[in-house]
């Protein structure tokens, strides 16, 4: 379990809020010994200055030296320290600062306002502040905004230390700190303690989750009786991911999206990630596939790149494929972004629409079948198997009407009663890509096994995948995670 430590310039600096001894003084930090060094520890650099060589500069400097997260970090302070660095942070921050509240804004007069650890009192001005913790990570922001050429833009960053608050700040500020770090004010309920600490990164509000709460829930129950204390996290938890040994990520990823980020963080930080940032690359965009599996002889369907402004193209798969056929966009998901075409028409009309989007397309033979096995492995190792029924009347597992979505049934069965073919053309098309947990779309037909796709981020859902296996599937997983964070914690390479 990680450790929390306060560092203050004098322990009179803390005198206006709730004692605690996780507070200490940069003297004492200066002084503490390494102690275990496989316990994680995280320090919140509250000293009055960050000016370069100060003792805020050189307590975020030996935070580092020493393997504690450490916040701020050097390189925010570095940034701080000069408007050419931090603007470099701020370049896509455009978005934000054109709408909500600053659409409303007298663009004749400054605005200011104070973040307290990505939150700030004005709900208007939450998500900048949220974008701006993400990027520079300091306890306390001082936030300059101005007008120019009717955009608002950051004029001015400044860190500001808690000594400088007033009664109403101080407040405002205590809360935000309790919020982002509970444990170093309270005492949870009494549980044994855990062995490693896994964080699974979910969103409430999507549609069509990859795992429903009950899923979640049966996540939390195993993991926790195998000694690893697991916590739901949000988009907004971004900066707490060095508190975890491990990042398991329950929400539909994608390349540019912040999931993607979430994954490269956490790597980067030394955590066990499921879904790891190759693998999304790897699985989120459909021409690759369609080329790694050309490469490692995988079977597919037959399968033609298009590339936008080549009529050449669309003659040859018209001659080839014949119609029906699937234009798909590489990186659709959920039956989104593939269409079926039925003659030369259609097919140049929907071409045209799809490329708006994207410079490549694929064709693929069209195979009809009832249902698509969806095999879910893990390290190369096959775990449950299901069939996903078309909707009645629909070619797809999924139809988008106006106002609802429909989809087809499902059956669950154990990988021994999967058809051989099926279940060989699955564990084929995962090995070249890496030991994570995939979901393998495969259709079989006349005994073969053709993959339609490898999926990064499979669903598991209470009630469906683990339909045969029960709460097994969800052990078989937690096992995994844990036997990868345990080889973590010893310095061992897992594959």
């Amino acid at each position: 379990m990680a450790r929390t430590l306060l560092v203050v310039d004098d322990l009179s600096d803390w005198s206006p809020y709730y004692p605690s001894d996780q507070v200490i003084t940069f003297e004492a930090y200066l002084a503490t010994e390494q102690g275990d060094a496989q316990q994680r520890v995280r320090i919140i650099n509250l000293c009055s200055s960050y000016r370069y060589l100060s003792d805020g500069y050189y307590c975020s400097l030996l935070a580092e030296a020493r393997g504690h997260h450490v916040i701020p970090s050097v390189k925010v302070l570095n940034d701080l320290g000069k408007k050419a660095l931090y603007r470099l942070q701020l370049d896509d921050l455009e978005e934000t600062l054109g709408k909500g509240a600053f659409k409303t804004a007298d663009k004749n007069r400054e605005i200011t306002l104070m973040s307290y650890f990505g939150t700030t009192p004005d709900p208007a001005f939450q998500e900048l502040a949220r974008q701006l913790f993400e990027r520079l990570s300091c306890p306390i922001l001082e936030v300059t905004l101005r007008c120019h050429v009717k955009q608002w833009e950051i004029a001015d960053l400044k860190a500001i230390s808690h000594r400088h608050l007033d009664d109403g700040q101080q407040t405002v500020f205590a809360d935000a700190l309790d919020k982002f770090s509970t444990k170093v004010w309270r005492k949870g309920r009494a549980r044994k303690a855990a062995r490693f600490d896994l964080a699974i990164l979910v969103n409430p509000e999507e549609e069509l989750p990859p795992s429903n709460r009950g899923a979640l829930k049966k996540f939390i129950k195993i993991g926790r009786q195998m000694g690893i204390e697991i916590e739901l996290i949000t988009q907004q938890h971004f900066i707490r991911l060095s508190e975890f040994d491990g990042l398991f990520i329950r929400e539909t990823t994608n390349i540019d999206h912040h999931t993607y980020r979430f994954a490269k963080k956490a790597e980067a930080e030394g955590l066990v990630v499921i879904d790891d940032p190759t693998s999304m690359l790897r699985c989120t965009n459909k021409v690759y596939l369609a080329d790694l599996f050309r490469t490692h002889k995988v079977p597919t369907p037959k399968t033609w790149l298009l590339h936008k402004g080549n009529a050449a193209h669309l003659d040859r798969v018209e001659a080839e494929a014949g119609f029906p056929m699937v234009i798909k966009i590489p990186d659709g998901s959920f039956s989104r972004g593939i269409v079926k075409v039925h003659d030369r028409k259609e097919l140049e009309l929907k071409v045209e629409e799809l490329f708006q989007k994207s410079a490549l397309l694929l064709a693929q033979e069209f195979l009809y079948t009832d249902f698509d096995w969806r095999i879910g492995v893990f390290n190369n190792k096959a775990l449950y198997a299901c069939r996903y029924y078309m909707v009645k009347n629909h070619w797809q597992i999924y139809r988008y009407g106006a106002s609802r979505i429909d989809s087809g049934s499902f059956a669950t069965l154990p990988t021994f009663e999967v058809p051989k073919a099926v279940l060989d053309a699955a564990l084929k098309a995962t090995q070249p890509i890496g030991s994570g947990l995939y979901g393998v779309d495969v259709k079989e037909k006349d005994g073969k096994g053709y993959v339609i796709e490898v999926n990064d981020n499979p669903n598991i859902d209470s009630g469906v995948e683990d339909k045969y296996l029960g709460d097994e599937l969800y052990r078989l997983i937690m096992t995994e995670l844990l036997r990868r964070m345990e080889n973590r914690s010893k310095g061992i390479l897992t594959l």
